[in-house]
């Protein structure tokens, strides 16, 4: 699934070609994604003009005079800016042509993307109770010590929680809580507020490198123009199950925690 770098890269892939630019014509192939695609959204985005670019969460947000434009890549979505004409493959759901003849092209093998559409002054359902963003300064080693002291899961299993901090998700936390020195399964209620403070710092950096790199392409994510990230050949403990860690050689193990698989170094995160 893209999570927060992937999502980031492709905002920064494809703002300078839609910034500013108006909508020549919208394309809905296949509307039944996870929620279907409004059907009226040729009418309310055709002839208006992309006035900015922004990210909450996983969420790409494209705002208009009278409301935003909300897409969610899915487990398997990804935005391809085409800035000549190819004919739409079986996967491609949704497409904007603009003024100036590019294309961005929804691609979702798997459909668990979403289309949807926020009207000016309101704040979609969606978004309302979404936690801080985790590069921003409201992402705090105070703020996480508090939710943390209320919980007594497992901090990896917080630190997906889209009400505490957002965008986090599974490749991420596994890296930042190797880096933090901090297993998956701690309590959550256990850490100090220097574990915290470390933890934090470890989960900017380690989501501020991969964004440097393109994010992570596994399976079916590519950026914008069509690239792979690179950042997954930079994995401290995620996927590398036996393979031996490259701070202590001990070999890295793999458990799961709910549905998600959580990979650790049993020397080094204590």
């Amino acid at each position: 699934m893209p999570e927060l770098p992937e999502v980031e890269t492709t905002l920064r892939g494809l703002t300078p070609y839609l910034l500013g630019q108006s909508i020549a014509e919208v394309t809905i192939r296949n509307a039944h994604l996870r929620w279907p695609i409004p059907a009226e959204l040729p009418e309310l985005l055709c002839g208006k003009t992309v006035q900015q670019m922004t990210r909450r969460a996983k969420y790409l947000l494209f705002n208009f005079e009278h409301g935003t434009l909300l897409i969610h890549l899915g487990m398997s979505g990804s935005l391809r800016l085409l800035t000549e004409y190819q004919p739409a493959d079986k996967h491609d759901h949704f497409e904007l042509l603009l003024q100036n003849g590019n294309r961005m092209r929804l691609r979702d093998p798997r459909r668990f993307g979403s289309v949807l559409w926020q009207v000016k002054g309101d704040t979609h359902p969606l978004l309302s109770q979404l936690g801080a963003e985790p590069l921003q300064a409201t992402f705090t080693a105070e703020q996480l010590y508090q939710a943390a002291q209320r919980c007594r899961r497992a901090i990896k299993i917080l630190l997906m929680e889209n009400k505490v901090v957002v965008g986090v998700g599974n490749i991420y936390a596994n890296e930042a809580l190797f880096r933090s020195g901090i297993t998956p399964f701690c309590p959550a209620n256990q850490l100090g507020v220097a574990q915290c403070e470390k933890l934090v710092m470890e989960i900017k950096n380690t989501l501020t490198e991969a964004i440097a790199q393109g994010g992570s392409s596994l399976r079916d994510y590519v950026n914008s123009d069509g690239k792979q990230g690179y950042f997954q050949q930079h994995y401290s403990v995620y996927g590398r199950e036996g393979q031996p860690c490259r701070q202590c050689a001990s070999p890295i193990k793999m458990l799961r925690q709910g549905q998600r698989a959580s990979f650790y170094c049993p020397n080094c995160q204590q």
